[in-house]
């Protein structure tokens, strides 16, 4: 049977693994996860989730419905996964036809306040903190999607530091002189 640490959270309709941790104030219903598991506090995982053994999901994380978390996978804190490309498609339609399956394989680590949209993460990945995730990593592939594309942006704009030269399009401010 699995270790609630503490009885304040809600968990229903759950398979949940030998050896595996709950911690304080989570949601957890309709999802399987495996043995040796660590669940942090204030995470919420929806129905139709899947998880697989040895992983660790940090406090503040959001793992939404098709879900899929493979073995020895490490989940940041505030992680957050969507499943929906065009909210609310389920309010508005009544069923979600619209909704996509996210997969993160084996070994794969997501660093703190990822946003991951339907994607699929490769087996010993790394995604950077703070990063968007939109598009499939492959396996073994270090990524910090948010903060590779900023810097692509700004070597587009910016120009490296030259002394004695002014910007182009500034007029030359004078510096202090020299010392002796």
């Amino acid at each position: 049977m699995f270790k609630m640490e503490y009885p304040n959270s809600i968990i229903k309709d759950c398979k949940i693994g030998k050896n595996t941790k709950i911690w304080n104030f989570t949601n957890l219903y309709g999802c399987e996860i495996g043995k040796n598991c660590n669940i942090g506090s204030y995470v919420e995982i929806q129905n139709n989730v899947n998880i697989g053994d040895n992983v660790i999901i940090s406090s503040h994380s959001f793992i939404c419905s098709l879900v899929t978390i493979e073995d020895d996978v490490f989940i940041g804190h505030g992680v957050m996964t969507s499943n929906d490309l065009y909210p609310p498609s389920k309010k508005r339609t009544g069923f979600n036809k619209c909704w996509k399956k996210t997969l993160i394989k084996k070994g794969a680590i997501i660093g703190n306040n990822v946003i991951l949209l339907p994607v699929t993460i490769g087996k010993n990945s790394v995604v950077g903190a703070g990063s968007v995730v939109t598009r499939n990593i492959p396996d073994s592939e270090v990524r910090r999607e948010s903060s590779e594309k900023n810097r692509r942006s700004c070597q587009k704009r910016c120009r490296p530091y030259r002394p004695n030269r002014p910007a182009p399009g500034s007029e030359a401010i004078p510096g202090p002189k020299p010392r002796r």
